[in-house]
């Protein structure tokens, strides 16, 4: 989907209707605003943040990190 928007003299963006309603948004909707090299990103909220992003980065530690944290790493003597 593409549209054109204007931003007004408030500093507001109306958001097309096709675009709220594919992602389901609506008045009092909270919005994630992201911020590219050249471009906004808007994203509803996730309801659950928490469990949206729960399980996001295992594969940069591993499986061994809640090990690791159980059981701190001891040097050997």
């Amino acid at each position: 989907m593409f549209s054109r928007v204007t931003l007004s003299s408030k500093n507001q963006v109306l958001i097309p209707q096709e675009a709220r309603k594919k992602l389901g948004v609506g008045p009092g909707a909270r919005l994630l605003v992201l911020v590219k090299e050249d471009r906004i990103v808007f994203m509803p909220e996730p309801r659950h943040f928490v469990k949206h992003s729960s399980g996001r980065h295992k594969g940069v530690w591993g499986a061994r990190l809640g090990v690791l944290l159980m059981f701190p790493f001891e040097p050997d003597p």
